[in-house]
This record gives C-alpha cells, sequence and structure tokens, in this order.
C-alpha cells in the first residue's frame, strides 16, 4: 500500500497532485494546508474521501475506489496552540477515513495530521499527536491506522519516538529531510506514524512549489491483526518501562542528594 502525504504550502502545490498520481501511482493521499474548496472530486483514480471544511488551510484524503471502499470519515479538533487561537488558521487538526481495502480483505484508518507550528512548544504538539491516535483508535478500534503529515517537529525527536512508542505505535522518518525552506529549522518535517502495519519505506519524493517535499510511505499489514487497542497497548508499555527502570532509581537518587544532576534533553522549540 503507498500513501503519499503532502503539505501544499497554502495550497500552491495543488496543481503538482495529478503528476504525483500519474508517476507513483498511491492508493491514497493525505494533504495538508489544502484549499478544500477547490480541491477536485478525484485526481486521477483517486477519490476524495472527505476534507476539513472550518480551516482556512484544510485537510484533505484521497483513496482508490478500485481497491477501498470508504466507510466512514471524521475531521477532529486538537489542542489550540497561542498560534491557533490569535490566527485562527485551523480549528480541526485531523481528519481520519476509515477504510475497507477489498485486496488484502481488512479494514484499516488512514489520517491526515497537521501539527501545531514551530511557534508552539513540542509538549503541546506531543498532546495533539497522543490525541491524535486516541481519537483514530475511536473511530477504528483495534485496526491498523497510518498517520501521515506535516507533524513540525524537526528536533528532539527521541523524546517523540519514546512516548510514540508508549501509545503502542511506532515512529518513521523518510529517507531525506523534507523540509528545506529555513536553515535552521530544515528536517524531517513530514512524518508517519502507525500501529498493526510494517512500514517498508518512506521516501522523500522531488520538491516541488511548495516548502515542504511529499514523502510516500510504502506499508504492508502486520502478519496478525492488532488485538490490543491502543490504550491497553500504552497500559503493557508503561508497565515493562517502570519494570525496567526500578532498579536504576536508587543510583539516580543517590546521584540528586550527593548533588550531580542528570542533563534533561527535551527542550522546546
Amino acid at each position: 500500500m503507498r500513501v503519499i502525504s503532502y503539505n501544499l504550502r497554502k495550497n500552491r502545490a495543488s496543481g503538482e497532485l495529478v503528476a504525483l498520481a500519474e508517476n507513483y501511482e498511491p492508493d491514497l493521499f493525505c494533504l495538508q494546508e489544502a484549499d478544500t474548496l477547490e480541491l477536485p472530486d478525484d485526481i486521477g483514480r483517486l477519490h476524495l474521501a472527505d476534507s476539513t471544511l472550518t480551516n482556512r488551510l484544510g485537510l484533505a484524503i484521497y483513496y482508490r475506489q478500485d481497491r477501498f471502499d470508504a466507510v466512514t470519515s471524521q475531521a477532529f479538533a486538537l489542542k489550540k496552540s497561542l498560534h491557533d487561537m490569535v490566527l485562527r488558521p485551523a480549528h480541526e487538526r485531523l481528519i481520519g477515513t476509515r477504510l475497507v481495502d477489498r485486496v488484502a480483505e481488512r479494514e484499516l484508518v488512514v489520517a491526515s495530521f497537521h501539527a501545531a507550528p514551530l511557534t508552539a512548544r513540542n509538549s503541546l504538539r506531543r498532546n495533539q499527536i497522543r490525541s491524535a491516535h486516541e481519537e483514530l483508535n475511536r473511530l477504528g478500534p483495534g485496526l491498523p491506522t497510518l498517520m501521515v503529515g506535516d507533524y513540525n517537529y524537526p528536533i528532539f525527536k527521541g523524546n517523540l519516538g519514546d512516548k510514540v512508542t508508549e501509545s503502542g505505535y511506532d515512529l518513521t522518518l523518510s529517507d531525506t529531510r523534507t523540509y528545506t525552506r529555513y536553515k535552521f529549522f530544515s528536517g524531517h518535517f513530514d512524518l508517519a506514524t502507525s500501529v498493526g502495519l510494517t512500514i517498508e519505506n518512506v521516501e522523500t519524493l522531488p520538491r516541488g512549489t511548495s516548502d515542504h517535499m511529499p514523502i510516500m510511505v510504502t506499508s504492508s499489514y502486520a502478519a496478525e491483526p492488532v488485538r490490543q487497542t491502543v490504550r491497553q497497548s500504552a497500559r503493557k508499555t508503561v508497565r515493562e518501562t517502570d519494570a525496567a527502570h526500578a532498579g536504576t532509581q536508587a543510583g539516580t537518587q543517590a546521584a540528586t542528594q550527593s548533588g550531580t544532576k542528570t542533563p534533561s534533553t527535551d527542550f522546546d522549540i
């Protein structure tokens, strides 16, 4: 299964979508910063599943009708940053579609996500990602799920990866950086988080007119269906992590009492 995620930079790159569909033959498109009032119903073999309607910069999902049946779609409002409250660019930062894959005879959930901009703190973006995963699990309880999009998380991904793992998901970066507009903040902005899927490859596609480069996620279904909900998996992971670190707590406390401080690696931008 091939999914292309693309931040269109205020819809400027929308004219590239037909060529992307023809050249890479994706099964789904997940778009960010799209003018949803101008998006066509069809792009090549891809049909519009749903889009946000209240956003100035919207989200959309397209799918191949010859492979998938769209069961339901839903847009979600996540915790707002100060940028969102003042400028109101996006009321809904997540849209998910539950699909039936007729080829694999499986159900799954695919989502397009756009995190708060760099003016927000990493902690708020982590909150949005966690909430997004929870909402998608409610949309398709226990189903394989892929969430792609603009995570706006260029640095300190180690901590993000730990938090994503605690929620039962996997975090996958593309093969090369996806954003180059600003020298300091160039990096992997466009990511994939998934559960119940094997991510075979995340390829950064050639740059177009957007400040983001599109990514193409190639995945397959895990050998076994997802048997745990995300929340159950998170509880299990937390218990295992606590047990693994139990033996080190005494040493950390002793170091603290002696005046030695453990350096923090979790900084916000």
